[in-house]
């Protein structure tokens, strides 16, 4: 079992990762929330992931896809919390993937003012990186995660066995963040690469973990350099806004949206001369080695799309984005809408 630590001074824990890293639940909350008495473990029907908190508990399930992600799914959590008794010393265990710990995370932020969780993550994008760090949220029809609280978990369980009956657009899914932390931290002299996947499994996902805990540990509430972690999100996010709606269209997950966000942060780059056309390329290779695309989806509205970007949470009354340039990956505001209009064109026309 790999360990990493996030190191938050009282609101420190540890991530464990490794083949059966779940059987370490009752254990980990009873180190770390004492005071519990009963759980609530929130997950979805086809998870099919069963965990022994040690305690009386009851399951709470939340409906597929990021449309379970909402204030309505929020409301119905905490009620049913209220119907099964929980109280502030009791404790919310999530099993599943990001939408499952964004919905579990919120909804212990908010019940009673905040209460314990911790996080069983089964799916790849999970284990590398969203269960890790405390943002939790939903979506409304305005944007992606724009609702929402920093609110730690006691634990994260990474157990590398779930991950064996992935379907394959999931692997693809924690793929593109993976992707994206391959231009993160990289050594001094060295280039980004997608060398990650040539680890074992449990390796690769620890490297994630330690990169993403590293950077919440230095910078919890986003402040400037945790910005870094949404290197390719302004795009994906945006993308993944406009498939909310009635007439949304597109059929990406996550981290496929991540792999378009970065080819297109790369591009967005270059036009405003921070890299030159070989980092560009870079990009496409790394995230062509992940087994995944960089190609704007066709009928992408760009104007739809900039409205979106518009509502990022990184945007000051701004465009603000994470890119590449001679310091390495990092936020820059105040971009021209031109210039992002300008390289959704390129993208398009490269489609």
């Amino acid at each position: 079992m790999i360990t990493i630590p996030v190191k938050l001074g009282e609101r420190s824990y540890d991530v464990a990762v490794g083949d059966g890293a779940r059987e370490l639940l009752a254990d980990a909350l009873s180190s770390a929330v004492p005071s519990a008495g009963r759980v609530a473990v929130v997950t979805q029907a086809d998870i099919g992931i069963e965990v022994d908190p040690g305690l009386p508990r009851e399951i709470f399930t939340v409906p597929d896809g990021e449309g379970a992600k909402s204030l309505s799914t929020i409301e119905g959590l905490c009620r049913g919390f209220a119907r099964f008794g929980l109280t502030r010393g009791d404790a919310v265990v999530a099993v599943g993937g990001g939408v499952v710990t964004d919905l579990a995370g919120f909804a212990a932020a908010s019940y009673h003012r905040g209460m314990a969780y911790v996080n069983v993550a089964t799916t790849l994008l999970a284990q590398v990186d969203a269960a890790i760090g405390g943002k939790t949220g939903v979506n409304i029809p305005e944007g992606k995660n724009l609702v929402g609280a920093f609110w730690q978990p006691s634990a994260v369980l990474c157990d590398t066995a779930t991950l064996s009956t992935l379907p394959e657009r999931e692997w693809a899914s924690g793929r593109g963040e993976m992707a994206k932390y391959a231009f993160l931290a990289v050594p001094e002299g060295s280039q980004p690469d997608a060398s990650l996947i040539d680890l074992p499994l449990d390796e690769q996902v620890a490297r994630c973990a330690q990169i993403k805990a590293d950077v919440v540990s230095a910078d919890e509430r986003e402040g400037d350099r945790r910005m870094v972690l949404n290197y390719g999100h302004t795009l994906a996010h945006a993308l993944e806004a406009s498939s909310f709606g009635p007439n949304g269209s597109t059929d990406l997950r996550h981290g496929e949206a991540v792999a378009i966000g970065l080819v297109f942060a790369a591009m967005l780059a270059r036009r405003l001369d921070r890299i030159d056309d070989d980092r560009v390329a870079l990009h496409r290779r790394v995230v062509g080695a992940f087994d995944l695309r960089g190609d704007l989806p066709e009928g992408a509205d760009p104007e739809a799309l900039v409205s979106y970007m518009g509502r990022d949470k990184k945007a000051h009354h701004d465009l603000t984005f994470v890119l590449d340039g001679p310091r390495g990956v990092e936020p820059v505001r105040g971009i021209d809408e031109g210039e992002v209009l300008a390289t959704l064109a390129e993208m398009a026309s490269r489609s």
